[in-house]
């Protein structure tokens, strides 16, 4: 047998399904935002605002209806999509500690294959970044001091019908990616692959608090208003603060949104982020204008999809940081040359997924082992698809700030687990989203089979008490190396990072609802006032781990 032939041989048994099919790679664009509600890209969600570009990746390609994050909070999230590996395995625990920075990621495969690579804007998976504030919240989250990580909600209104450019940093990135297209891409013999990190649909720092209060402000124009149905906002159910989840509480606390909102408040807030995800959706579509334009388009495998969601006052919370589905679903929207037209895709899939689909399509064999499966099996119009059995289940994990233990959350059919650090110490939640879309009623109780079935299942994915032992003694450790660090400056530092709270002091003081909270809970769960407190809000403090 000639060399010849068995070079063809070989690229045949290893080259990817699409490679085969057309004779030729594709070319793979992807626009990443940053906290995009996935709900907004279909029915009935789709109607509330105008994104004209998500509904046409919707018509010319698939919607994925049950996308999720790995972790509803920037760089780990990033870090799973990037690595196409769960946060735990990687051990990306917050915004500071991510993926070092010479991991290999699917754009690093697709350049070693002969792929013309270019990445623009918002990365965020790579360890050390993110403010000190930031960090430091995650650190210390689980004894009781804290940092309030926000400043309180608010809704900006700037400029007149012709402001349409906000985000000035995200248009200028999405700027030159068009030109990359135009004056690179174009002109190269080589596929190419674009990614484009956007900032929108993430709130704004409130400048008026100062460089450390975080992001809180949704900040938009009369011009991107007018996208936005008003009529078609809903205002979102929230449960009494003394039926809170004890987490969920700590959440509401943290986040600065404990306090009274009025109905108009809760709206506007609602509807200023749904006009920023209009301005992303924008951007979106001078990235595919410029792909059609160069007769780049057909060939071209495009891609949209987000970090996380954005509560937008679900749950008396915004942000993400939550297992809740406005903060844990994510958009994820796929079309190209080979690819099915208005398919509603039903499988639970996660962003780890993305890593080994990047490299299906690019006809690039996997190597090692990932957490993600391929998806281009359900995109491709073809069906000759090995027979590999997807798992009908997602997982999601949180580690960072804003939220006192490790959260764990695992999606399998109509089911939503929620369980946190040894599954012992704090109740676990359970949802069923046929019946409770907005996630308000917990039957982990009326429903033990499933608990323990679900429980049960997520420890063969992840020893979870043992990951959240080992995110306890990081953060120890690194609080206590930071602290050292800075010597005789940690007063003066400390006492600069955002507003600091005792919290026992604070909250347990002055929230008479929180009374009203640990009350219900001593008599629901006929546990002494004194171990709830100790368990519930700072399991680890109790146990001889005070740092």
């Amino acid at each position: 047998m000639t060399a010849l032939v068995l070079t063809l041989i070989f690229l045949f048994q290893n080259c990817g399904h699409f490679f085969c099919q057309t004779g030729s790679k594709p070319n793979i664009v992807m626009v990443m935002s940053d906290a995009f509600d996935g709900r907004l890209t279909f029915e009935p969600g789709c109607r509330v605002v105008q994104l004209p570009y998500v509904n046409y990746l919707r018509e010319l390609g698939s919607a994925f209806l049950h996308a999720y994050t790995n972790s509803p909070i920037c760089c780990p999230s990033r870090a799973a999509m990037w690595s196409g590996q769960f946060v735990h395995l990687t051990q990306s625990w917050n915004n500071y500690k991510c993926l070092d920075a010479n991991t290999t990621t699917w754009m690093d495969f697709l350049e070693a294959n002969g792929y013309l690579t270019k990445m623009m804007g918002k990365l965020d998976f790579v360890s050390g970044s993110h403010s000190v504030s930031n960090r430091v919240e995650a650190w210390t989250r689980d004894v009781p001091f804290l940092l309030r990580q926000e400043g309180r909600p608010v809704a900006q209104l700037i400029g007149n019908m012709s402001t349409v450019r906000i985000m000035k940093e995200d248009w200028k990135n999405t700027d030159k990616a068009t030109r990359w297209i135009h004056q690179t891409a174009a002109a190269s013999h080589q596929p190419f692959a674009l990614y484009l990190g956007l900032n929108l649909p993430h709130p704004y720092k409130t400048k008026s608090l100062g460089p450390t209060a975080g992001g809180s402000t949704f900040l938009t124009s009369p011009y991107w208003l007018t996208k936005v149905s008003s009529d078609l906002i809903s205002i979102p159910k929230w449960l009494p603060m003394s039926s809170m989840h004890p987490i969920d509480f700590y959440s509401t606390f943290t986040k600065n949104c404990s306090g009274v909102f009025t109905e108009d408040e809760v709206k506007s807030i609602r509807a200023f982020y749904y006009a920023m995800c209009a301005e992303a959706d924008a951007m979106l579509g001078q990235v595919i204008s410029s792909l059609r334009d160069t007769g780049l388009l057909n060939n071209t495998v495009v891609i949209f999809t987000s970090d996380h969601g954005e509560l937008a006052m679900e749950h008396r919370q915004f942000y993400k940081m939550s297992m809740f589905e406005g903060s844990s679903r994510v958009p994820l929207l796929i079309m190209g040359p080979g690819m099915k037209s208005g398919s509603l895709v039903k499988d639970l899939v996660s962003l780890v997924d993305l890593y080994p689909t990047m490299l299906d399509i690019a006809g690039i064999s996997v190597v090692g082992n990932l957490s993600g499966h391929s998806l281009h099996p359900l995109l491709s119009k073809s069906n000759h698809f090995p027979k590999i059995q997807r798992p009908d289940w997602v997982l999601s994990e949180y580690h960072g700030c804003n939220v006192n233990a490790s959260t764990y959350m695992l999606r399998s059919g109509r089911w939503k687990y929620i369980t946190y650090a040894d599954g012992q110490s704090v109740p676990p939640q359970l949802f069923d989203l046929t019946l409770d879309k907005e996630e308000l009623n917990d039957v982990v109780h009326k429903f033990p089979d499933v608990h323990v079935h679900l429980d049960k299942l997520l420890r063969t994915i992840v020893d979870y008490p043992v990951v959240s032992a080992a995110v306890h003694r990081y953060n120890k450790n690194a609080f206590s190396a930071w602290r050292d660090s800075l010597g005789k400056n940690y007063s003066q530092v400390i006492a600069n990072l955002r507003w600091h709270v005792d919290f026992q002091k604070d909250v347990l003081a002055n929230e008479r609802s929180y009374w009203h909270f640990l009350l219900f809970v001593v008599v629901r769960e006929k546990k002494q006032f004194k171990s709830r407190v100790k368990t519930t809000l700072f399991p680890h403090i109790y146990s001889g781990n005070i740092f």
